[in-house]
């Protein structure tokens, strides 16, 4: 696809963090409260105004809001039977707001859901069965990609990497999937995988990129980012917060300024040879702006990978 020959894709910001700064009304969240999803039906003026503010700041990629649009996590508001109106809304937004910008895509985002097969919340059949339903929505609104992100359980990773390459295989698709796990501050993922256990499951999958997000912010993803650039052949992805989430005033705030955010992300393409970049939670267009000022005319940094 014409997006893999850039050198670099910058994805979007955050979605949820934003949306909270908008003055949404009450009849937008239809009774669902704190499911972002339910706004691709009736707030869907509130994500294509984010995608824009996103794709006008210098993103390349956007995301659907389509992170918790499975029927595992849908159920917990009622909506367990609108998996695939809901994804294919979002897709149909997303379309919406790159209408008319030339070398712009649409990411289907599918996140690790609440339930983590490891933990045993979870069936591996119907963590597959729910995400496989999401994934074919996806795809028949028409992604470019999809990316498996915010990832907290390689056992859940795998089940959506080969739920997502058997319904490519049945719709007869070739499109490019990425795959980003969240490692959190200890330095491990959620259930205690490192980041060479991280390489060592995902290196058979014929995945466009392997990376990091949310959990934290660029500084502490420095170490894992470095082993990977050394010991993950494909692209490598950094997705990170606006730095480690403070508590101030009895709220929620994320310390990076857009410029030291792009500095940091700077030193990881242009030292490590990362070539996938975004924000996750926090992160606005002005950061998703001074990321893609940053980075004009940078080229990643050639890798030497141990075989």
């Amino acid at each position: 696809m014409a997006f893999l020959d850039h050198p670099i894709l910058i994805l979007d910001g955050a979605c949820g963090t934003n949306l909270q700064l908008m003055a949404i009304p009450d009849e937008a969240w239809a009774g669902c409260e704190g499911c972002n999803e339910i706004l691709n039906l009736h707030g869907p003026e509130f994500i294509i105004q984010l995608h824009k503010n996103m794709l006008d700041a210098g993103a390349m990629v956007v995301e659907t809001d389509t992170f918790g649009a499975s029927s595992v996590v849908l159920a917990e508001y009622g909506l367990q039977d609108r998996v695939k109106e809901i994804n294919q809304r979002a897709v149909e937004n997303a379309r919406s707001a790159i209408a008319g910008r030339a070398d712009k895509y649409i990411a289907g985002s599918i996140g690790p859901g609440t339930k983590l097969p490891s933990l045993g919340h979870i069936s591996v059949a119907e963590l597959a069965r729910s995400t496989r339903e999401q994934i074919e929505a996806l795809l028949e609104a028409g992604v470019d990609c999809l990316i498996i992100e915010t990832c907290q359980d390689l056992l859940q990773t795998k089940t959506a990497l080969v739920a997502a390459f058997e319904v490519l295989s049945s719709a007869k698709l070739d499109l490019p999937v990425l795959a980003s796990v969240t490692i959190e501050q200890q330095g491990t993922m959620l259930v205690g995988s490192d980041i060479a256990a991280v390489v060592a499951t995902l290196e058979p999958f014929n995945i466009l990129s392997v990376g990091l997000n949310c959990a934290t912010g660029p500084q502490d993803m420095a170490s894992h980012i470095r082993y990977l650039s050394h010991n993950w052949s494909k692209r490598i992805s950094v997705i990170p917060n606006q730095g480690m989430p403070e508590v101030i005033n009895g709220e929620t705030a994320y310390p990076l300024s857009p410029a030291d955010f792009a500095s940091q992300m700077h030193n990881f393409v242009n030292s490590l040879g990362v070539s996938i970049v975004g924000g996750c939670c926090g992160t606005s267009p002005a950061h998703i702006k001074a990321l893609a000022e940053k980075l004009d005319g940078v080229v990643p940094a050639q890798r030497e990978v141990i075989q």
